[in-house]
């Protein structure tokens, strides 16, 4: 069927928390200075067996005052973090205060990989010493993997739908997925859309025992390295990032400042592996995502790839990107943040939406040396190229197999 029968999905505003800069002024900055926020974190040497000590964190971060302690009681960092880019994007789409948000016509959707670890350790000494000691009425609140999105919708008042995306690496990238889906099918008028993730070494302890994570200890600067042949492996980071979505009849109704619209959207599963990604899969879920847009390859002009350095998977997703659009400009903004899991879906698509409007697209950083096992696209390195292009692809891989591929348009 065709989208013309569907209502058309437009972004309105963006509200950001990232190590790289909380607005597109800093973020932009320091991509054109060609440096990450990979930095050695030298508190992760107390854990024996860790042999990764890299992250991109935020640092010092903190609420504003107007965040009450009663308002923060069930807010771990991550739902702090999403929570405040919610804030921030609501002002940036002028509906902080509009009576629709606190409606039935707003919902959310909004992911993360986990939950608060400091909630989860309050649990711990009851399985370690049989001690319900450091429970409290929050803990649970805090822990849970769907926390941001439901603190979101506590604090802003949202009464719509909720579709809490907890896929890891594909949380932002499905939570946009969805509100998109929401609104095209006429569910919703607004959807806050996105995904946040806090920092803590048990997650860099999951990607360092499969081998998967950087150990050039000694050169954060010189790490991770998508595509690189001397790549060794992903950082990661943390931070948030909320989209405002809303129909295309219901934005113009209200005068707003349409930033980019959502053409189209894919989903699927590999069915396959747990932390291998399929060709096959992630070649059909860009092309079904090419399909809902009603777009042919020649259109698609940069593709922000998933390019988490990690051997298997960048040589796959290659593969699948150059099977679908050809050889076409591509470049991983995770080799400046890290990879922030829950949050780097729609960090990178909020990202990608400046370089279009800028027309300047960045490089993958440290990309010195393509690994000749990955397939032929048009890399970019070094420093920021200048592109004209309508449409570009976003595309995201997670541990279960899970794949996202997101089509944005110029507005």
């Amino acid at each position: 069927m065709s989208n013309n029968n569907f209502r058309r999905v437009v972004i309105t505003g963006a509200g950001v928390v990232s190590a790289l800069g909380d607005d597109w002024a800093q973020v932009k900055a320091t991509i054109e200075s060609n440096k990450s926020a990979v930095c050695f974190m030298p508190d992760w040497q107390k854990y024996e067996g860790l042999g990764t000590y890299l992250a991109a964190p935020v640092h010092n971060f903190e609420l504003p005052p107007h965040y009450t302690k009663k308002r923060k009681r069930s807010m771990g960092r991550v739902a702090q973090l999403g929570v405040l880019a919610t804030e921030r994007a609501l002002a940036d789409a002028n509906l902080l205060d509009d009576p629709v948000i606190r409606s039935k016509a707003t919902g959310v959707a909004y992911g993360s990989a986990t939950g608060s670890s400091q909630a989860a350790l309050e649990f711990a000494p009851m399985l370690e010493n049989m001690s319900t000691s450091r429970i409290n009425s929050s803990t649970y609140l805090r822990m849970m993997t769907h926390t941001a999105a439901v603190n979101i919708s506590v604090y802003f008042g949202t009464q719509g739908r909720m579709h809490t995306t907890s896929s890891a690496c594909t949380a932002g990238s499905q939570a946009i997925g969805y509100a998109y889906e929401a609104i095209k099918y006429g569910k919703q008028d607004v959807m806050i859309a996105g995904g946040a993730e806090e920092l803590c070494p048990s997650q860099a302890a999951v990607f360092d025992t499969l081998f998967a994570a950087s150990t050039k200890n000694d050169t954060p600067e010189a790490t991770p390295r998508p595509y690189d042949r001397d790549r060794d492996g992903l950082v990661l980071g943390e931070g948030a990032c909320t989209l405002i979505l809303e129909s295309y009849e219901h934005a113009k109704a209200r005068g707003a400042n349409i930033l980019a619209e959502v053409s189209g959207y894919a989903t699927n599963t590999d069915g396959t592996f747990l932390v291998k990604p399929n060709l096959e899969t992630v070649t059909r879920v860009m092309r079904e995502a090419m399909e809902d847009a009603e777009v042919t390859p020649e259109q698609i002009g940069y593709v922000s790839a998933h390019g988490t350095a990690t051997q298997h998977g960048d040589i796959v997703e290659s593969q699948a990107t150059y099977q679908v659009v050809g050889e076409k400009p591509v470049s991983s903004l995770k080799s400046f943040t890290g990879h922030t899991l829950g949050a780097c879906g729609s960090f990178e698509v909020w990202a990608t939406i400046n370089m279009m409007k800028d027309k300047c697209f960045a490089p993958t950083l440290n990309l010195d040396n393509i690994d000749p096992e990955c397939a032929p696209l048009d890399y970019i390195q070094h420093e920021c190229r200048e592109i004209t292009t309508d449409y570009f692809m976003s595309n995201n891989l997670a541990f279960g197999g899970i794949n996202t591929s997101l089509i944005i348009k110029r507005v």
